[in-house]
């Protein structure tokens, strides 16, 4: 049975471009991430990238959507949204001065990463971000090792 478990998991949910689908994306984030040390840094870095998405690009417009993809192994989470494109400019950090309420956002996510990378063009950029999770990530159980043996159920 262990040959049809696999140690890489990958999630995908494509939204709408609506305000509320940021607190959407950030909940699903940790409930996925549940059992990770770094659920809380994700769901901050997916609500940044998702709300840049809408604010910077054709995603928040009537009829537009984003798309949040979750890759874990082992050893790393990598979290990555993609866009549907229509922006001005390809997502970049900027160097926001003290009195600016925007621009800090990018440089956030890159400081909470291991890495950050831009990929994609005027139809669409996604923004990727690699995770540390601090330690080594709880191992799937194999479906036959769910059961508790003998000795467990009679302790």
């Amino acid at each position: 049975m262990d040959e049809y478990t696999s140690r890489r998991r990958i999630w995908e949910l494509t939204c709408p471009g609506l305000p509320e689908e940021v607190g959407r994306v950030r909940r699903w984030t940790r409930d996925v991430l549940g059992d990770s040390r770094c659920a809380e840094e994700a769901a901050l870095i997916v609500s940044e990238l998702s709300t840049n998405a809408l604010l910077h690009s054709a995603s928040g417009a009537a009829s537009g959507s984003m798309r949040v993809s979750l890759f874990r192994t082992p050893g790393s989470v990598v979290l990555a949204v993609t866009d549907v494109g229509g922006g001005r400019t390809k997502p970049h950090e900027v160097a926001a001065a003290e009195g600016d309420a925007h621009g800090r956002g990018l440089t956030l996510v890159s400081a909470l990463g291991r890495r950050m990378e831009v990929s994609g063009d005027d139809e669409g950029y996604t923004v990727m971000v690699e995770l540390d999770p601090g330690t080594t990530e709880p191992e799937p159980r194999p479906a036959a090792s769910l059961r508790p043996t003998t000795r467990e159920r009679h302790q």
